[in-house]
């Protein structure tokens, strides 16, 4: 009997010992709804491993994807390489910038924007010379820089996820629930970095409309997106333009119909849902390894949204075998590209084999 009072003093010490260690999280309670139903648009099917697979093997991590005017597929991966890929499949490392390379897009001069989750606001010229064009604003740098978009007049508009953790720490913000993201413009002609909205659950994927009159971001651990007016009688305002989305949002695009496109890294998780209303237990599971934090089920799924916020389709692969994790979908010549934050491939899929869209040679 002694030895099993011995062991359970033991336990009891070192229980209380982890109890007492610092958290690096200080959470806040949210109280999420209960997750929408897989049906209707948003319907499990296996469309996405129909997709064809770029740079197999090739790349780590390609989060994000742009796509040139020779038809050159850039990516970013995650040893700090900008990788492109050549229309007959050539993949070449373009050049290492160092940090961690996420959302991008091209201007109208050629220029890869880049949103570095370490540099900042970075600009690529086609010789391959980096600029930072910014990685501040109002006296707080950068600590997340995420997803990137510009507008019809030139002026990009970029998130910076999270102020306190930085991209390898992402789960630390998801749990702790405090809104430390940002929506920024960069305005090329004047060098001015200005913050439009603060306060937000970690800010990530942007994609401004085809007329420039408002843009979405995500709101990625709420599963919404915002929409933040940019001009008319509501310019600098926001408001929700999708709720209780069936994952965790994640980079935004929008084709040539008006349709968005927004990726899903993952669906709902029930253990995360169940813990946020308990601050002190959040805490305690942010000291854990994070083997042994709620796991990630692979799965692969995008979605496509009408310029009102309602679901028109998604595509999914519930194995996640052929394309998981998906960060990025980009509309571009007629094809739908994939990105992911680990997975060793770029997905494209031909715009066409999507019948519920009823795709016109216009729409893409």
């Amino acid at each position: 009997m002694k030895w099993l009072l011995g062991i359970l003093l033991v336990v009891l010490l070192v229980a209380g010992g982890f109890v007492l260690v610092p958290s690096p999280v200080d959470s806040l309670a949210w109280h999420p709804p209960a997750p929408p139903e897989l049906d209707g648009p948003l319907a499990s099917n296996s469309r996405l491993q129909d997709a064809d697979l770029l740079a197999k093997g090739a790349v780590y991590g390609p989060e994000d994807t742009a796509v040139d005017r020779q038809g050159r597929v850039y990516t970013g991966t995650q040893d700090g390489k900008i990788v492109r890929v050549w229309p007959d499949g050539r993949v070449e490392t373009w050049l290492e910038v160092g940090g961690r390379p996420l959302g991008m897009v091209f201007d109208e001069q050629g220029n890869l924007i880049v949103a570095d989750a370490w540099k900042g606001l970075l600009s690529i010229d086609p010789t391959g010379r980096v600029e930072v064009l910014t990685a501040s604003a109002e006296g707080l740098a950068f600590g997340f820089t995420d997803d990137v978009d510009i507008a019809p007049d030139g002026r990009i508009y970029f998130s910076d996820a999270s102020a306190r953790f930085n991209q390898p720490d992402y789960r630390m913000d998801l749990l702790e629930m405090r809104p430390h993201g940002r929506l920024l413009r960069y305005d090329p002609a004047s060098g001015e970095t200005d913050v439009l909205l603060s306060s937000l659950n970690f800010a990530n994927g942007v994609a401004v409309s085809p007329e420039g009159d408002y843009l979405l971001v995500n709101e990625t651990w709420k599963y919404r997106i915002l929409k933040y007016w940019l001009e008319g009688p509501n310019q600098g305002e926001s408001e929700v333009f999708a709720d209780n989305l069936p994952g965790f949002p994640d980079n935004l695009a929008v084709d040539g119909a008006g349709r968005y496109w927004v990726a899903f890294p993952s669906l709902r998780n029930d253990q995360i849902d169940s813990l946020h209303p308990y601050p002190w237990l959040k805490n305690q599971i942010a000291k854990l390894p994070e083997s042994m934090q709620p796991p990630v089920k692979p799965y692969g799924m995008v979605a496509a949204l009408d310029a009102e916020g309602n679901i028109l389709a998604s595509l999914h692969d519930p194995s996640g075998n052929h394309l998981q994790e998906i960060t990025s979908v980009n509309p571009h010549d007629g094809f739908l590209y994939f990105g992911s934050l680990h997975n060793d491939r770029i997905g494209r899929l031909p715009l066409s084999a999507i019948p519920q869209l009823g795709i016109r040679v216009s729409d893409r």
